[in-house]
Order: C-alpha cells, then structure tokens, then sequence
C-alpha cells in the first residue's frame, strides 16, 4: 500500500525551529485548506502515522521548508520525485495528458508507458532528464544491451528498441549508434593489425584494455552523443 514518505525527526527539528506547538501547526494548516487534529500532528512526528500527498504540502508550507525536507529521503522513484515538486497525482496527470488512474499505475508499477508528448512533458514538470527518467525505470540495464549488441554488430536493428527507450526520435538515434559502431570497429582493426604483424603482446592487451573500456562506459557514451535531453520524437500529426 503506498504511504507518503515522511521523516519524523525532520518534521520535529522544523516545528522547532518554528517556535509552533502541534496544535498551532494543526490551526495554521486548517487555515491552507487542510484541516487537521493536534493529536494526528504529534502522530505524525511519532512515526506512527504519515501525511497525505496533500498534507504534506500544507505542512510543508506553514513550516516554510520544502517538501523534500520533510519527506528525509533524495527522490528516487517517480512517486518521489513528484512530491518534491509538490504535485498530486492528479495535478501532474493533467499537466502531462494522461488519466491519474493510468498515471497511479504506472508510478506503483514503476514502469512508464507514456507516450513521446507525455515523456517530454513529464521530465519538465518533474525537472528531470531524459536519462534520468530512464534510470528511475530500471531500463538502463536494458538500453546498455541494445548498445552492446549495436556496436558489434547490426546497429541499424537496434535503432528503433533504442529509440522507443530513451524517447529520442530514431534519426538521432541512427546517428549515434553509427558512431559507436565505426569507432567500436576501429579496435577489431587495430587488433588484427597488430596481431598480423606479430608486434608484442603488450600492445595486443593495451588494445583489449581499450576496448574493454570502451564497453564499460557505453551508456555514457551514448549520452555524450545524444545529449542529456535529445532531440524528442516526432509528435503525432496534430500534435497536443
């Protein structure tokens, strides 16, 4: 069942440093709209009850910190990173075109299926990256094996998995595998080069070490190439 990350001693240390009571964080965050008792403000700093999204905000706001700090943990996942931008579920569902049902889903699958449009406008409202978006799904793991596989072999055939994973229209795409696979060649070439021409073992293992650490720092390579943000799909005719 999801529950609103909240830190106890954070929410203390900031009553504290406002000179408030519970009961006056509970009279100041009925006067934002969010009524609360005394009793659920002290739970809440006991630990044995959290805030609602909405809460959180209201309390966020009659402390005068931000909701991060209350929340005591660095966003990771979608859900965190929208309650430290300070959205509900349904404030972001209608800022990016999708039904908050859908968007509620996909932030307890952890698992994003949005379209390009709804991609781009939810790493602008969450301030995030592309590449970031794409670690927060779990799908790095999976971007690096297409990448691995393009750059030894057909990369042509990895264009569109790649680019239906970083959301970054295909030609771009094309681009920068083209390049890890010519610059990836160049090592097959130099080695074979070498080997021909009987030169010592330790150039064939220089050229195997750079190799290897080539392979190692694939995925930051290919942001390197792309950009941080690239270059969005093509919106559907009519666009949003």
């Amino acid at each position: 069942m999801y529950s609103t990350p909240f830190s106890p001693t954070e929410a203390r240390s900031a009553r504290a440093r406002m000179g408030l009571t519970p009961a006056q964080v509970a009279q100041a965050m009925a006067a934002c709209g969010a009524p609360v008792h005394p009793e659920l403000v002290a739970a809440w700093e006991q630990g044995s009850h959290a805030p609602s999204d909405q809460q959180l905000f209201s309390l966020a706001d009659v402390l005068w910190c931000d909701a991060k700090t209350l929340m005591g943990v660095e966003p990771q996942t979608l859900a965190e990173h929208r309650l430290a931008g300070r959205l509900t579920v349904e404030r972001l569902a209608y800022r990016i075109g999708m039904d908050p049902s859908e968007y509620r889903a996909a932030e307890a699958a952890r698992y994003w299926h949005g379209d390009a449009w709804q991609t781009r406008a939810l790493v602008e409202a969450l301030g995030l990256s592309l590449r970031k978006l794409i670690g927060i799904m779990g799908r790095v793991d999976e971007l690096a094996e297409h990448l691995r596989s393009a750059v030894d072999g057909r990369w042509k055939a990895h264009v569109e998995p790649v680019a239906e994973i970083v959301v970054v229209d295909a030609t771009s795409v094309g681009d920068a595998l083209q390049t890890m696979h010519a610059e990836f060649s160049e090592f097959s070439e130099r080695y074979m080069g070498h080997l021909v021409a009987l030169n010592a073992d330790a150039r064939l293992k220089e050229v195997a070490a750079e190799r290897a650490a080539y392979l190692r720092r694939l995925v930051d390579h290919f942001w390197e190439l792309i950009g941080e943000e690239g270059e969005a799909s093509p919106f559907p005719a009519g666009g949003r």
